[in-house]
């Protein structure tokens, strides 16, 4: 028993060496394991197998061209601004009545009335306050108003979206093959619902005047009107002179307007 005891420090430190060595092996296999391993490199980001997109072409690069600003009159290809001013329209009071150029006047055909223009001109009429046009025929005579330079009918009023305002600015563009300024032209100086008056008018300036008549004309939405005309000039420009001397010398607010051959009763 004395022996038996002595002997058990031995055993216990013993026990301790083994263990520790063998934790000092194990640690060994571990890092010599570690050491013989390959690091595996993380795998590629998918390649895109899809063909790049191709440049764009000029086509697709080019900017479209900017719209026009607000007011101005859209570009147009060929005709020459002609006239500018105010546009007014008529309509039913006119419809199936005779034009000037003896044609039965259709609301919903696309014609006007102009007081210089030959009759079948083709005109481009542009509403400047939002581009909008119509190409209209000369057909008729007018307007018998002196702030205003031509007289639509209902449906090409309607394309430039005037109907509404009544009167609107416009460009006129002639796109027929003319000269305007030919022609026979005469002076309209006064128009009067009273016979009498506009006889005043004509034995007043005939004495100082060639040329100076009365035009009768039955309005569908004013009566009678009697026009006292004056001279018959050769050429657009020698009738706007003659316009200028009424004006200075008479007082009068002048109408120029063309002297049709054959003309026909009409008014708008």
């Amino acid at each position: 028993m004395v022996e038996c005891a002595a002997e058990l420090p031995s055993i216990k430190t013993n026990g301790r060496w083994f263990m520790l060595a063998a934790w000092v092996c194990c640690v060994a296999i571990f890092v010599t394991g570690c050491g013989g391993r390959q690091p595996v490199a993380s795998a590629p980001p998918p390649t895109n197998t899809s063909p790049e997109p191709a440049p764009p072409t000029e086509s697709t690069t080019r900017r479209a061209p900017s719209s026009p600003a607000a007011g101005a009159p859209k570009p147009h290809e060929g005709g020459t601004v002609y006239e500018e001013g105010k546009a007014s329209w008529y309509g039913a009071p006119f419809h199936g009545r005779q034009a000037s150029n003896g044609e039965t006047y259709d609301m919903y055909k696309f014609t006007a009335a102009h007081r210089t223009l030959p009759f079948n001109t083709m005109v481009r009429v542009t509403n400047v306050t939002n581009g909008k046009s119509t190409t209209v025929r000369i057909t008729d005579r007018g307007p018998f108003v002196d702030n205003r330079i031509i007289d639509l009918s209902y449906a090409a009023a309607k394309q430039i979206e005037s109907i509404g305002p009544g009167v609107v600015p416009v460009q006129l563009e002639i796109l027929s093959a003319i000269d305007p300024n030919e022609g026979t032209f005469t002076i309209q100086v006064g128009a009067f619902h009273d016979k009498a008056n506009a006889e005043r008018l004509e034995r007043r300036l005939s004495a100082a005047y060639p040329s100076v008549a009365i035009q009768s004309f039955d309005s569908p939405k004013g009566g009678s009107f009697y026009r006292v005309h004056v001279g018959k000039v050769s050429g657009e420009d020698a009738a706007k002179k003659m316009s200028e001397e009424l004006h200075a010398r008479e007082g009068v607010k002048p109408l120029i307007f063309r002297v049709d051959n054959n003309p026909a009763s009409g008014e708008n």
